[in-house]
């Protein structure tokens, strides 16, 4: 089993879609969902859904959110 191939391979387009509950009221918005069939996350910018969305492990997510939630996560300016 591949694990990436079959994050990008599931389909979502009936997956059950869920805004972020940090968003603001400002439009800025993302949505998450569980990869159906998959341990895997997608995230998806709320305004321009028809971009495919990233995809990463449930793990992945789970530390992703846990560095966020610690203030350890740096993010790089562009």
């Amino acid at each position: 089993m591949n694990t990436r191939a079959d994050l990008y391979a599931a389909d979502l387009r009936t997956a059950n879609w869920r805004k972020s509950s940090y968003t603001a009221n400002n439009g800025n918005c993302v949505e998450v969902t569980e990869i159906p069939g998959v341990a895997g996350m997608a995230v998806r910018d709320s305004k321009n859904v028809d971009i495919p969305a990233a995809r990463v492990s449930r793990g992945a997510w789970a530390q992703f959110l846990s560095a966020v939630a610690g203030e350890s996560f740096v993010p790089v300016e562009m």
